[in-house]
């Protein structure tokens, strides 16, 4: 079953890059107590993410806490290494949180896996942007196969 507005985040851990090396980080230790925007990519590096969903959170960072947000969180299924390297290369700096759901199980549990097997990807995540307040969402933004636009961050600010 799909998330959806008005649900509660399901428990998970995802990876974080820290100073000190891989990281846990808990559901609940990101959502408690926090407004969140957690987008999700199907890859790191791939075309659109690279290129148009990752620079566009980058940009409007300080617009989007200048709404309330206190934690934007970029998603993808793969590992914390990738996601750092990623991080690193688009110079998304301390300001997005680069979460790795390296086996895919918080994805699934949201129920917005993809299957990307054709394309030689395995199992990804669909592309989307949530707006959490206080582990319940808010907003649900997922995108049809192939489009880019409800879950880009100036479509996010419109919903803040």
């Amino acid at each position: 079953m799909t998330i959806k507005v008005g649900d509660r985040v399901p428990a998970a851990t995802l990876k974080q890059m820290t100073k000190d090396g891989p990281s846990n980080i808990t559901t609940e230790q990101l959502l408690k107590g926090r407004k969140v925007v957690i987008f999700s990519v199907p890859g790191a590096f791939t075309p659109t993410c690279h290129a148009k969903h990752l620079p566009g959170f980058v940009r409007d960072f300080a617009k989007l806490k200048a709404k309330g947000v206190d934690t934007v969180a970029c998603l993808a299924v793969n590992d914390i290494f990738v996601m750092d390297a990623w991080a690193k290369a688009s110079n998304s700096g301390e300001n997005i949180l680069m979460l790795a759901d390296g086996n895919g199980d918080f994805t699934k549990a949201l129920g917005l896996e993809l299957d990307a097997t054709g394309f030689g990807m395995g199992i990804r995540g669909k592309r989307f942007a949530m707006i959490v307040n206080e582990g319940v969402v808010t907003h649900l933004n997922v995108e049809s196969a192939g489009e880019f636009r409800v879950s880009a961050a100036e479509f996010v600010l419109g919903q803040l």
